[in-house]
């Protein structure tokens, strides 16, 4: 049975996504009328919220029988379950299927590293070791590796 988990989402997110969509209404109805170069700028506003919602309503990861998906709006990874060994908190600023800094970091395929940001991580992390079996039961350790091996 695969378990689907959201991404947590920032407040900032959330302030960016709000705020995009009022900028290009506002550069429509300000825009001097009669300009047709100014439906360029204003048809990329309006390409880029549309960006912006589908990362917002489609960051998610889902755990299958033998891997684990990550998708953020037109990307995805997908890492197999053997391969995982560790999973860590992070506050990594990185590029990644994250919408939140409060973050995990999924070590795969030899040091690799997938950063993600579940609602739940408490629920992830328990699904993910159920399923992983690389991974050894959840233990706090007091270096910056929360969950370890």
């Amino acid at each position: 049975m695969n378990a689907v988990f959201r991404s947590k989402v920032d407040g900032t997110v959330k302030c960016a996504a709000l705020l995009l969509p009022c900028v290009a209404l506002l550069t429509l109805f300000t825009a001097p009328r009669g300009n047709d170069l100014l439906l360029i700028p204003i048809g990329l506003g309006f390409l880029a919220t549309a960006l912006v919602f589908w990362v917002l309503l489609s960051t998610s990861y889902e755990l299958q029988v033998d891997r684990l998906v990550a998708r953020c709006g037109p990307f995805t990874w997908r890492i197999p379950l053997a391969e995982v060994t560790d999973i860590r908190e992070s506050n990594s600023v990185r590029s990644a299927p994250a919408l939140s800094m409060d973050r995990l970091e999924v070590v795969y395929g030899g040091g690799r590293v997938l950063i993600i940001s579940p609602a739940d991580k408490e629920r992830f992390v328990a699904a993910l070791q159920q399923r992983a079996a690389a991974l050894s039961p959840c233990r706090k350790a007091s270096a910056p590796h929360v969950y370890s091996q």
